[in-house]
C-alpha cells in the first residue's frame, strides 16, 4: 500500500522509522515539506529511501492514483484544509493529535472524512501500547470491580527555548497548550479506561517560568456517572520532567500505570504487571522516545484501509479528549463545573 507523509518536521521521525519497519505492507511513496530547506533537513536528519520523491506541491501527491493514505504530520491549525484536500482525492488520513484548534472544526475533520468515505485514524499512540490494552481488558471486564477514584499526572518539562519556535504555545497554530499539546495523550488514555467524567472543575495558568500566550500548568477535578471523582494535574513546567502517571482505585485492588508500564494488586493480595517503564519524551529531549507505539497505530490504520473495518483510534473515538479539554478550559475561564 503506498502511501505519503506530508509535513517533514522532526514529529516525522517514528513515522518515518514506523514505515520502514512496514515496508513488507508499505511503500513510502512521497515526503511533502513546505519548503526545500525543510526537505534537505529531513533528507540529512532522517533516513528516507531512495525511491521516496520528495515535493513542496500536495497536488503531485493528491495526483498520484497509487497513494491509497497519507499521514498528516502538520501544525494543527493546518489540518482541517489538508484533510479536506486529501479526502477529496479519495487518500485516507491518519492524523497527528489534536484533530484541530477547536471541537467545531474538529468535528468538522471527522465529518468530512464520514461524508466522503475515507477512513481517519489519530495518532494517539499510548492508547495501543501493549500494558495499557492488558489493563483496559483488565478494567472493562470487571475483574478489578467499579472505578472509586483516579489521579492522572503529567509532569513535564519544557525549556523556554521550546516556546521560542514560531507558533508554539500559541492559540492560532496549536490551539492551546499543555493540553492540547502535551497532556492529550495522557487524556486519551484516561478515558479510555475510565469512560468520560460528567463534569470538570479546573484552574489553570501560566507559570513565572515561561513566556508563551497559553497555559503550562492545569489542575482539575473530575466527577464520574457513578460517583467516582479524579484529579488532572499537567504542566511542563516541571523540572526536568517526569513519566506520566495514571492511578486507579477500584472496589476489587488497584492498578497504576507510569512510563507505559503497569503495577497493580487485588483485594486478596494477588499482584500484576504489564511491560516496562519508558521515556515518552516528557523531558527538555521532545523526541527521547521510541517508535514501537507510533508503529502499532500505523500498522492497524494500514490493516483498516485494505479490510475496510474502522481504524483502532478513530477520528470519532479521538474527540473524547479535545471536547475534555474543552471542558477543563472552559471551567478554567469561567470559575464554574462544566457538565459533559
Amino acid at each position: 500500500m503506498k502511501v505519503a507523509i506530508i509535513g517533514a518536521g522532526f514529529a516525522a521521525k517514528p513515522h518515518i522509522l514506523s514505515l520502514a519497519d512496514l515496508s513488507a505492507e508499505v511503500e513510502f511513496g512521497w515526503l511533502y515539506g513546505r519548503s526545500p530547506e525543510r526537505l534537505a533537513a529531513a533528507a540529512k536528519n532522517f533516513a528516507i529511501p531512495s525511491d521516496t520523491r520528495t515535493t513542496t506541491r500536495l497536488d503531485d501527491i493528491w495526483q498520484d492514483k497509487d497513494v491509497r493514505a497519507v499521514l498528516v504530520l502538520t501544525p494543527p491549525n493546518a489540518h482541517l484544509e489538508v484533510v479536506r484536500q486529501a479526502a477529496e482525492a479519495g487518500k485516507h488520513v491518519l492524523l497527528e493529535k489534536p484533530l484541530e484548534l477547536d471541537m467545531p472544526r474538529a468535528l468538522e475533520v471527522v465529518e468530512l472524512c464520514e461524508r466522503l468515505g475515507v477512513k481517519l485514524a489519530v495518532m494517539f499512540q499510548h492508547r495501543l501500547r501493549e500494558p495499557a490494552s492488558a489493563l483496559r481488558r483488565m478494567i472493562h471486564s470487571g475483574e478489578l470491580g467499579t472505578l472509586i477514584s483516579v489521579q492522572a499526572s503529567a509532569r513535564w518539562w519544557r525549556p523556554q527555548s521550546y516556546y521560542d519556535e514560531p507558533g508554539r504555545g500559541t492559540m492560532a497554530r496549536d490551539g492551546g497548550g499543555v493540553l492540547m499539546v502535551q497532556g492529550i495523550h495522557m487524556l486519551d488514555l484516561l478515558i479510555s479506561l475510565t469512560g468520560m467524567p460528567d463534569s470538570v472543575t479546573a484552574h489553570a495558568t501560566t507559570s513565572a517560568v515561561h513566556k508563551m500566550e497559553t497555559e503550562d500548568t492545569v489542575c482539575a477535578l473530575l466527577h464520574f456517572g457513578n460517583g467516582a471523582i479524579g484529579t488532572i494535574d499537567a504542566t511542563t513546567a516541571a523540572h526536568p520532567g517526569f513519566p506520566e502517571r495514571i492511578a486507579l482505585n477500584f472496589t476489587g485492588g488497584t492498578a497504576t500505570l507510569e512510563g507505559g508500564a503497569v503495577t497493580g494488586e487485588f483485594m486478596d493480595g494477588r499482584k500484576f504487571s504489564f511491560g516496562e517503564k519508558q521515556s515518552t519524551g516528557f523531558g527538555a529531549n521532545i523526541m527521547a522516545f521510541d517508535h514501537d507505539a507510533h508503529r502499532t497505530v500505523i500498522a492497524d490504520f494500514v490493516d483498516a484501509v485494505k479490510t475496510g473495518r474502522e481504524p483502532a483510534v478513530s477520528g470519532r473515538s479521538a474527540l473524547d479528549a479535545q471536547r475534555l479539554i474543552d471542558a477543563v478550559i472552559g471551567s478554567a475561564k469561567t470559575a464554574r463545573p462544566v457538565l459533559l
